[in-house]
């Protein structure tokens, strides 16, 4: 018999979710951009760029995630990303042109939950890793 190993997820399950979670909306960003152009404020003025250089981030972080060595990093560059693209949600609430036919309910919602995801990416963060 052959000793072979099992693959080691050292990673919790969870940071795999938040993971897909990232991929996935980033690949959505190239699949539906016109969806992503409709909740960016208008004085932002080159949408497709923001559009595509978020889901590009969202899928590089994504994958950052995996990488033990990038964790920390990919976590708290998904916070700062989470932070940049708030005015995104604050516009999908405060004007009916950026609600794709959303429930105003739910869009106040998604407010906190942004917090939620920083949070979640939060306790990720490896400090003494991150400032070596």
């Amino acid at each position: 018999m052959t000793n072979q190993k099992q693959p080691n997820m050292t990673q919790p399950w969870h940071l795999y979710g938040m993971a897909l979670l990232y991929i996935v909306a980033g690949i959505n960003h190239f699949r539906k951009p016109n969806l992503y152009y409709k909740i960016i404020p208008p004085f932002f003025t080159n949408k497709k760029f923001i559009n595509e250089m978020t889901g590009f981030l969202e899928i590089v972080l994504g994958i950052a995630l995996c990488i033990p060595g990038f964790t920390s990093l990919a976590a708290a560059f998904i916070i700062l990303l989470l932070i940049l693209i708030f005015p995104a949600n604050i516009y999908m609430v405060t004007y009916s042109e950026g609600r794709l036919g959303l429930p105003l309910w739910l869009l106040y919602i998604r407010l906190p939950l942004q917090f939620l995801l920083m949070y979640w990416a939060f306790s990720y963060i490896d400090f003494e890793q991150l400032f070596l």
